[in-house]
């Protein structure tokens, strides 16, 4: 069994913990015991992958801090496979006769390591597909780098050359110098996003990502999975990926102006002292993310009603970014994939390997 706790709906009811994932014209829906992934063709019918997965996160592996590295690791491994899966669909629908690409497609290059991080819940459910554990990918590396270029090096180098250009010759050990840092982090990673919208096929994705959370909402809430019940749900969720970007941004803010004065004077120069202060912060990043996914956790479970909710509302001021109004077409395809996640969590190793090929969403469901 997952370490995951199951969902208590306001029916008081227990349901199994179930996470998801924008994908490519698509939407990927994980249990802690199978994962199916659901992306709609351009012929309007519905391309459906389902797995089972196995429990990674027991004895040490489930400690807290512990269970938050390895939870980010495979939700970035699993998001990866299934981000793959959604983009070979969709590069098929853009062949022409002749089997080539109609376009050059640089949506597997710009937009995957994006979707990953924003769109994929954290909390994975402890589970990893049965015959994937050591295939890490070069999507999880090309995610990782992204993040790392992104949440750090990019705001530090920013900072280092506000400083200078302004005449301001902060130490970079300095708490003001690491404020400066940690401002320039929110305001890269929000304008990256809000940049990022701006491009039709991500959009469309971040669509897909609000019919992840309403699809979510309904089924926690034990309304009927139909368009009916998810229509009516909010697209911001406290367990949302971007939600968790925000707050490693907000405690790394606060890690590293504590680190900074601990960092001796090596008399390196500018150049020096900025390449070894982000050599130095690369092994404290797993604890940090450790720490921060332990916090959304307890945020979820306990902030989402009362006056700490007030906690979450950065991490939902951001979401409006990467969360869209769905369609009721991409509706049906959330909530295919959260159907079937439901179904085969009841009799995970009847999950069919491979693809499957379904008209519609009532042929998913019944079928």
């Amino acid at each position: 069994m997952s370490n995951q706790p199951a969902v208590i709906g306001p029916d008081g009811i227990a349901r199994p913990y179930i996470g998801g994932q924008a994908l490519i014209e698509g939407v990927m829906m994980r249990s802690p015991h199978a994962f199916a992934a659901v992306v709609r063709r351009r012929d309007g019918s519905l391309l459906v992958r389902e797995e089972p997965m196995r429990d990674v996160r027991r004895g040490p592996l489930g400690f807290p801090l512990v269970r938050g590295v390895v939870a980010l690791v495979e939700a970035l491994k699993l998001g990866s496979r299934a981000l793959r899966f959604s983009a070979d669909a969709f590069e098929r629908d853009l062949e022409d006769g002749e089997g080539r690409p109609s376009k050059p497609h640089l949506l597997s290059l710009l937009s995957l390591p994006v979707i990953a991080l924003l769109t994929n819940e954290p909390d994975l459910p402890g589970a990893v597909p049965a015959d994937d554990n050591k295939k890490g990918g070069a999507m999880t590396w090309l995610s990782v780098a992204f993040a790392l270029g992104l949440f750090v090096a990019l705001p530090q180098a920013f900072a280092q050359g506000v400083s200078s250009g302004f005449g301001l010759k902060l130490d970079i050990r300095s708490p003001e110098f690491q404020l400066l840092t940690g401002a320039a982090k929110l305001v890269i990673v929000i304008g990256y996003m809000l940049a990022i919208r701006r491009i039709p096929e991500i959009y469309r994705v971040f669509q897909y990502h609000g019919a992840e959370h309403k699809s979510i909402y309904a089924y926690e809430s034990g309304k009927t999975l139909g368009i009916a019940g998810a229509r009516p749900q909010t697209t911001l969720h406290p367990r949302c990926g971007t939600t968790f970007i925000v707050m490693v941004a907000l405690v790394s803010i606060v890690a590293f102006t504590a680190l900074g004065p601990l960092l001796p004077n090596l008399g390196l120069g500018r150049l020096g002292d900025n390449l070894l202060f982000f050599v130095l912060k690369l092994p404290f990043l797993p604890l940090i993310a450790a720490v921060t996914f332990e916090l959304q956790r307890l945020l979820a479970r306990f902030a989402t009603r009362g006056p700490f909710r007030v906690l979450l509302w950065p991490g939902f001021l951001v979401q409006k970014i990467t969360t869209i109004e769905p369609d009721d077409a991409q509706l049906e395809v959330a909530l295919a994939a959260l159907a079937l996640a439901a179904k085969r969590e009841q009799s995970p190793e009847e999950a069919p390997a491979g693809e499957r090929a379904f008209s519609d969403f009532g042929a998913v469901v019944t079928g």
